[in-house]
């Protein structure tokens, strides 16, 4: 059988089955999907490639799914650290959103976020953002597959005025992103405090009729817990779970002030959580109970959050940090191991967005989102365990060579879609606007 590619290495992180790694063997790629992976000698007998690619010292993994992100915000990245959640949002960010966001800055903000995720092994990505068709051009140029959400706010913002306006361009851009390969969407009101019980209703009906999944932040400091009580007299789950949202649809962000009730109702709803642990650490927000999660049923996916609030879009930092960062809030050595980890950043991100059929793993049948990560270095041997090598010891700066739906992205750590350069000038000429008018 002919075929366009057949890529070795001596070592296959297929995700799906957990934990499996498999060596001498051959991904084989066709129409920008993945055709079998099998024996490399099996493969050379099988099937005849326009093309084959050998990777010496390279373990190939499934492209990282960046579960929940604000990529726009790559323009504001050191724009103001060091504060307080809520500090960090209504004196500084939200007043240089109303100064600066529009098209423009979408597009530009994007592309530069695109830029970096390549180069990080991130084939996929949720964004929270206004502007969505502009991303979508950034996302589209870039060859990156993203889920775009349409924001859902109660106050009035560069994107619409009124939550009615939010609603309407919310099925516009549903509607002309439909039937685009590469980009599906969520809807996403911002968080409990910031969107009614009407415009929540309203949500629960929309995203059953478009079929979507609904993105939001959620328990993610315990001021925003206590501040509910006393306006609402619940918790925002509980008033979440009243209003409809408690459902396998949910993707709550954050998640840092759970209960062992709310947890278990959590599994029982079939609902996901995104898990920000630099974000979160760095805004002292609390913690995740990732690994109760898990142990209850929950399926926990992984995100950085905004580069404002990170400050980078750095997977492999977060696998680590979220590894680490469980075992010393659990008290155990054993909690999310290096490839719960791996999986975290992968196919449960793709299941969280409903996108497991197509990507998240590498099997055949699913799109060919593959990333060649090299371990040939010295800070990288012996590499008695290539998962553990990802998580605990790799970078982002060891990945060498990316493909979104068989396209290559990257080749030999260089944009193949992208313009380093004019990504760098425009990023630059943003620099020196806003701090010409700070």
């Amino acid at each position: 059988m002919n075929v366009d590619l057949i890529l070795t290495a001596p070592w296959i992180v297929p995700v799906e089955p957990h934990g499996v790694v498999l060596e001498g063997h051959a991904l084989v790629v066709h129409e920008g999907r993945i055709v079998a992976l099998l024996p490399e000698d099996e493969a050379r007998a099988a099937y005849r490639p326009d093309a084959t690619e050998h990777f010496e010292d390279h373990v190939l993994i499934p492209g990282l799914i960046n579960a929940h992100t604000h990529a726009a915000m790559s323009l504001l990245r050191g724009y103001a650290d060091d504060l307080p959640l809520m500090e960090w949002l209504q004196e500084h960010i939200w007043p240089a959103e109303g100064k600066w966001v529009g098209p423009e800055f979408v597009h530009d903000g994007t592309l530069l976020a695109c830029a970096e995720m390549i180069r990080g092994g991130v084939t996929c990505f949720n964004d929270m953002y206004f502007f969505p068709l502009d991303a979508a051009r950034a996302i589209e140029a870039a060859g990156m597959r993203a889920a775009l959400s349409l924001v859902i706010l109660d106050f009035p913002t560069a994107w619409a005025e009124n939550a009615d306006e939010y609603f309407e361009r919310a099925l516009d851009v549903h509607g002309d992103l439909k039937g685009r390969p590469l980009l599906t969407t969520t809807l996403a009101p911002h968080a409990p405090y910031s969107v009614s019980d009407d415009s929540f209703g309203r949500i629960v009906d929309l995203a059953e009729f478009l079929d979507v999944p609904i993105h939001i932040h959620v328990h993610e400091t315990e001021g925003e817990v206590t501040a509910a009580v006393a306006k609402n007299g619940m918790r925002p789950l509980a008033r979440l779970k009243g209003l409809g949202l408690m459902t396998d649809r949910l993707l709550a962000v954050h998640m840092t002030q759970l209960t062992g009730e709310e947890i278990g109702e959590l599994a029982a709803s079939g609902a996901r959580v995104v898990h920000c642990p630099e974000a979160n650490l760095k805004l002292a927000s609390g913690f995740c109970p990732v690994q109760t999660l898990l142990d209850a049923g929950v399926d926990v996916a992984l995100g950085t959050d905004g580069p404002a609030s990170n400050n980078d879009l750095d997977m492999f930092g977060e696998m680590r940090t979220a590894a680490l960062l469980a075992k010393g809030v659990s008290g155990d050595a054993t909690a999310v191991p290096a490839a719960r980890a791996l999986h975290m950043a992968t196919l449960a991100g793709a299941r969280a967005l409903g996108i497991h059929g197509d990507t998240g793993s590498l099997e055949p049948g699913k799109s060919a989102d593959i990333v060649a990560v090299d371990l040939g270095g010295l800070e990288s041997r012996p590499v008695h365990d290539p998962i553990s090598q990802l998580v605990y010891v790799t970078g982002r700066d060891r990945v060498t060579d990316v493909w979104v739906a068989g396209r290559r992205l990257l080749q030999r750590r260089n944009l193949t879609t992208v313009d380093e350069r004019e990504i760098i000038a425009r990023a630059r000429s943003w620099q020196e606007r806003m701090s010409a008018e700070q």
